[in-house]
């Protein structure tokens, strides 16, 4: 199966592990001269409060989540990052529940790969909270590489 469109998808917890991503991304990328697409779903409230904070003054629905997500961290360092290593890439956003919307934008652009992240989490708060990256997994239409954070829990 070749690999054409990989998928990151990420959110704002990202910022902190977006070198390590990029660096997963990019071993699957750039031998294989695929694109990129760095998706960025958002809840509605969260959505709203984003557009708000970055200073949209128009109404929501008149504003493109793809403009949004391209000024929301950590997208802009991603984009350095693949700018820099000479890999094609885009930005998607979403608006809506994000893991069902991180899937739809895996079968839109046609990723052939996702890369998500994630943290370790207790048993009883993936019980209590649910995991989109596990619904995101369980749902993608493609193989997904998970890049999870390995603090140590408390």
């Amino acid at each position: 199966m070749a690999i054409d469109t990989i998928l990151l998808a990420v959110g704002p917890m990202d910022t902190v592990r977006a070198g390590e991503l990029a660096d997963t991304v990019l071993e699957i990328a750039e031998p294989l001269d695929a694109r990129v697409v760095i998706g960025h779903a958002f809840t509605e409230d969260e959505y709203e409060d984003v557009r708000d904070d970055l200073g949209f003054d128009v109404r929501v629905e008149d504003v493109d989540p793809d403009e949004v997500a391209a000024r929301r961290a950590p997208v802009g360092d991603l984009e350095e990052i693949f700018a820099d290593a000479g890999v094609d890439y885009e930005v998607r956003g979403a608006v809506g529940e994000v893991g069902s919307k991180v899937v739809d934008m895996a079968i839109e652009v046609d990723a052939d790969r996702m890369v998500v992240g994630g943290r370790r989490r207790s048993p009883a708060e993936k019980a209590v909270l649910g995991s989109v990256s596990q619904e995101i997994i369980l749902q993608a239409p493609c193989p997904v590489t998970y890049f999870r954070d390995l603090d140590v829990m408390e």
